[in-house]
């Protein structure tokens, strides 16, 4: 019952992401309803502004601890890492599970900015303490929206914009709402 409780408790989610920008955001989410239509989805795709990349999560929290915070800090500070353009290009259901799944947006490329930048920040976590979340596992994408039907890759007009920073997020679980902490250019 404790550890029921404790998972009820949980309302705060803090992760690292890349937005796009707001006209490939728009261009994203007006992709998403066409997807949704053309396949006829019940779920509803993501607002244009909580479309991201995520990099690493970093837990969820019944509040989030000031030590976890302050690292991340330090470490979404710390990255080196010149600018770089990612392309999407495909979409498909990722095949967790039978129910609520997600559907996303990725690339037929290995799209090896994005894989360096989670190598780049996972590196930065670990040397602030922070190396519990650092996972060396990584799949690009962004997810769409979630649904219970299931839809087979295929093949979209390729989606690009240039990564100029990289996010700290406070989500409020449960409540589709994404605070930005702190962004962090990439420089390097």
């Amino acid at each position: 019952m404790g550890a029921l409780l404790a998972d009820l408790e949980q309302s705060d989610r803090l992760f690292f992401c890349l937005y796009p920008d707001a006209q490939t955001a728009a261009q994203i989410a007006a992709l998403a309803h066409r997807i949704k239509q053309a396949h006829g989805l019940s779920g509803e795709p993501l607002r244009a502004g909580r479309l991201h990349v995520s990099q690493h999560h970093l837990g969820d929290y019944a509040g989030i601890p000031d030590a976890i915070l302050a690292n991340a800090f330090v470490a979404g500070g710390s990255v080196a890492m010149r600018p770089f353009t990612v392309t999407f290009d495909r979409v498909e259901s990722f095949t967790r599970g039978t129910r609520s799944r997600p559907l996303v947006l990725r690339s037929s490329d290995e799209n090896g900015g994005l894989t360096a930048l989670h190598q780049n920040l996972g590196a930065a976590m670990k040397r602030t303490g922070l190396g519990h979340w650092a996972h060396a596992g990584f799949t690009p994408h962004m997810t769409l929206l979630y649904d219970d039907t299931l839809v087979e890759e295929m093949p979209v007009a390729p989606i690009s914009w240039t990564v100029r920073e990289v996010t700290l997020v406070h989500s409020l679980l449960g409540r589709k709402t994404h605070i930005r902490l702190a962004s962090w250019a990439l420089r390097g």
